[in-house]
């Protein structure tokens, strides 16, 4: 009896030890830093155990590390979640963890190959990675279309899919979400041959997984047909008849001059019991392949529409004629259709999340993919003061994580900073932290991010990206 409770006394005294790390050091340290965590809201000083690749504790008093960060002077905060990402790729990972995104996901176009996807990035990724069951590239898929770029051009987008078709595309999509993939990748816009009772049928087959499907809605026009509240009002009747989740992406984009029309209409369907939610990027423009039928809307639009259009290859505005030749050689283009009034009401509504929609190409593209989340500290927190710094780390922390916990509970340990946790962590400077890309220059990144981790690896030392170094994982959903 005495050797027993000598045991269970020594055995205490470890754990007790071991907590305020007195007993082996936890793999990394995170010392004196403002830890800041919007699910409790925890803002306070603190030092944080790592081990494992999962926080082991938190600690108001010093903790014994391998590594050791000092983080003094500097926020703690969970690692960023990019729902909206379509730079799957080395470029891609580089500038979003110098952004403090430690988590970025292809949610909106998604992928026909689910397992590809994932066994393609395998052991090669810097940050967590994750895709969705794509109905646009299934679309392209049956209907054979023609592009080999991410959007269709030809019959994947402008052709009526017959019943059949629409149950091969239902099959491809249920194959994608059976494998794991992160819900449904919808595009309307891109795909407005896609009638209403196909988009419903979708939606049906993202219900039984309880997958939440995330759409760029049909349309962005102030006025009937094509108008937004008419395109919100689409994808949120297909939610409530099949009881699918709605996640509907750059709210600013798709809405412009309608967005307190469009927000109302969001916070009216949650009021009532519907599973919807929305995002938006903190730029006036976006950014599209020029061969897309996005597009098809401008061959015999008004002169004047053409100079809101810049070729990314070139910085050229284009005029009637250089976008008749651009539609023919392809490539991407930036839309500046938005106010920033518009981006304002979009980026502070408590109903939106942060995500880049972001994307480049041998250093083309938006200065959303390497800019977003430093331009919401810097701009809306520091400069303008439109948001307190706990809600723009809760647009892109936790609420990014909710959205998807239910579908892949891995999500329950992200975007948060509590013991048990993934390690995915970012520390940044709220004083200095601020996006460097333009339109001329996109690729620039950010500065300000200290030191990014994931899954406790630090990819980020000092603002610098640690070569060779891939601790990304695929993140799935689980059925």
């Amino acid at each position: 009896m005495r050797r027993c409770s000598w045991v269970l006394f020594a055995l205490i005294t470890s754990v007790v030890s071991s907590a305020h790390g007195q007993a082996a050091p936890y793999d990394v340290v995170i010392a004196n830093g403002r830890v800041m965590d919007p699910e409790t809201n925890l803002d306070a000083v603190r030092f944080i155990g790592i081990r494992a690749g999962k926080i082991a504790a938190i600690s108001a008093t010093p903790l014994n590390g391998k590594t050791t960060i000092d983080a003094k002077g500097l926020v703690v905060a969970p690692g960023f979640i990019d729902l909206h990402a379509h730079g799957q790729d080395d470029e891609n990972y580089r500038v979003f963890a110098l952004d403090g995104v430690t988590t970025a996901l292809e949610r909106e176009v998604g992928t026909a190959d689910v397992p590809g996807f994932y066994a393609s990035r395998e052991g090669k990724a810097l940050i967590n990675y994750g895709a969705s069951s794509s109905h646009v590239r299934a679309r392209m898929v049956v209907m054979r279309d023609p592009s080999q770029g991410l959007l269709p051009t030809g019959p994947g987008g402008h052709q009526v899919a017959t019943d059949a078709q629409i149950a091969e595309i239902d099959r491809l999509i249920d194959a994608g979400l059976a494998a794991g993939g992160l819900g449904v990748g919808m595009g309307l816009q891109y795909t407005p041959a896609a009638s209403k009772y196909e988009v419903l049928e979708a939606f049906r087959v993202a219900a039984k997984y309880h997958a939440p499907v995330f759409v760029h809605v049909r349309g962005f026009a102030a006025q009937d047909p094509g108008s937004s509240v008419e395109s919100f009002m689409e994808v949120i009747a297909a939610a409530a008849i099949s009881g699918a989740p709605l996640h509907i992406v750059h709210l600013n984009s798709m809405s412009l001059a309608s967005t307190p029309k469009t927000l109302a209409i969001v916070k009216d369907a949650r009021a009532h019991g519907l599973d919807v939610t929305t995002e938006a990027y903190p730029y006036i423009a976006g950014m599209t392949e020029i061969g897309s039928a996005l597009l098809d809307q401008y061959a015999d639009g008004p002169d004047s529409n053409f100079s809101k259009i810049m070729l990314v290859s070139t910085g050229e505005r284009l005029t009637r004629a250089t976008f008749t030749a651009a539609r023919k050689s392809g490539g991407m283009v930036i839309l500046f259709l938005n106010t920033p009034e518009m981006e304002a009401m979009a980026i502070t509504s408590p109903l939106t999340m942060i995500a880049s929609d972001g994307s480049l190409h041998n250093g083309k593209g938006h200065p959303r993919t390497a800019g977003t989340e430093a331009r919401t500290l810097s701009h809306y927190v520091r400069e303008t003061k439109q948001l307190t710094l706990m809600d723009a780390l809760r647009k892109m922390t936790l609420m990014p994580a909710q959205r998807l916990e239910k579908l892949a509970p891995v999500f329950l340990n992200k975007g948060r900073i509590k013991v048990g946790a993934d390690a995915d962590i970012t520390v940044f400077d709220p004083a200095t932290v601020k996006d460097r890309s333009t339109y001329q220059q996109p690729a620039l990144s950010s500065v300000g991010f200290r030191y990014v981790l994931v899954n406790g690896v630090p990819v980020v030392m000092n603002g610098v990206i640690k070569d060779n170094t891939f601790p990304g994982k695929g993140q799935k959903a689980t059925h």
